[in-house]
């Protein structure tokens, strides 16, 4: 695939001494929580703090903060030098080329 970088990346493995991975008999047995089981745990919630229960996840952005996907085409050369000064930053050539896009626009 001529144009494409693939990176690999390497995968850690963590081994916590007072958490250790499940045994096969352990992730056989397990099952998922039933609409009923979590019907009462909120309202065991709700009963003991007197307040529902928090939202879960990632909050939803506002519609005009969302990113939007777009193709773009850059010429070699722009498009390395972004690659270089975002790894020397530590964050992403996306991220990198955005920002300066943002910084012209104001």
């Amino acid at each position: 695939m001529r144009g494409f970088v693939i990176m690999k990346m390497k995968k850690r493995t963590i081994i916590d001494p007072d958490n250790p991975p499940l045994t096969d008999a352990q992730l056989r047995s397990m099952r998922r929580v039933t609409p009923e089981e979590h019907a009462r745990f909120r309202q065991a919630y709700i009963n003991t703090f007197g307040k529902e229960p928090p939202m879960r996840g990632r909050p939803a952005k506002a519609p005009h903060l969302k990113y939007r996907d777009i193709h773009l085409k850059l010429h070699p050369k722009a498009l390395a030098w972004a690659r270089m000064q975002a790894k020397r930053r530590g964050i992403g050539y996306q991220t990198l080329i955005n920002e300066i896009l943002l910084r012209h626009a104001a």
